[in-house]
């Protein structure tokens, strides 16, 4: 069964979200995590960039070691909250288990080296195959939901990856901290974005209800929306 998916983020009123670039600087920028404490997600996923960032490691090195299965491994079931990460072709070497005690769970195509997969089993960072080449992010959710029995995921960047699940029509709801500041400049990233590829691509929301908007103090707004999705999106 498909968990409940929340999208948050924090933006400027320009709708970019690299707080650094914002004018005046510094505007609400503390909110994010307390929303996110919040909601309380059993998950929350992010994207290859994003999660580079909180890499501590390099590229696992290519090995000669016996094929491994393209099989879902898990380090950990425990966990109260998981730290999903997307990485389609298995670029991220971590040199970490957990981002902020959440262990981490990587979202892999079969297209992978065994070399990145034995580098994760040695950190010990879960992963799960969802795709042949692209990630399916229908069956990504699925799997959350049956193996580690995820019920409410928290999307949470970057603008490609919120794109994404936007597009596949697995968004259920919209919270947008929307601090006083502008950006205005080319080259920062937005809350919704893609790949050149997708460009094209229409998201198939019938329906946007704003269910409640929540004065965070010092003009920071904090809105909720409900989405209603085409139902066949997601089976696409």
């Amino acid at each position: 069964m498909k968990p409940y998916v929340i999208c948050l983020m924090h933006s400027s009123l320009d709708g970019r979200t690299h707080p650094s670039r914002w004018r005046p600087k510094g505007a609400g920028t503390d909110w994010f995590e307390k929303i996110h404490d919040e909601l309380g997600g059993d998950a929350w996923v992010i994207g290859r960039v994003t999660g580079a960032e909180f890499a501590k490691g390099k590229p696992y090195p290519a090995t000669n070691d016996a094929k491994l299965p393209r099989e879902n491994w898990f380090a950990r079931r425990d966990a109260k909250t998981y730290g999903i990460v997307l990485d389609a072709q298995g670029k991220i070497g971590w040199g970490r288990s957990d981002i902020g005690g959440d262990p981490i769970v990587v979202v892999l195509t079969e297209s992978v080296p065994d070399s990145h997969l034995a580098g994760l089993r040695g950190e010990g960072v879960s992963y799960i195959f969802a795709g042949k080449s692209e990630l399916d992010l229908a069956l990504a959710l699925d799997i959350l939901s049956r193996e580690l029995g995820v019920k409410r995921l928290l999307v949470e960047g970057g603008g490609v990856a919120n794109g994404a699940f936007l597009r596949a029509g697995l968004i259920d709801e919209f919270n947008l901290i929307l601090s006083p500041a502008i950006d205005g400049a080319e080259g920062a990233p937005f809350v919704f974005s893609s790949t050149e590829a997708d460009s094209d691509k229409r998201v198939p929301i019938t329906a946007m209800t704003l269910e409640s908007t929540r004065e965070l103090g010092g003009g920071v707004l904090l809105l909720r929306y409900l989405i209603k999705n085409d139902p066949q999106a997601a089976s696409r």
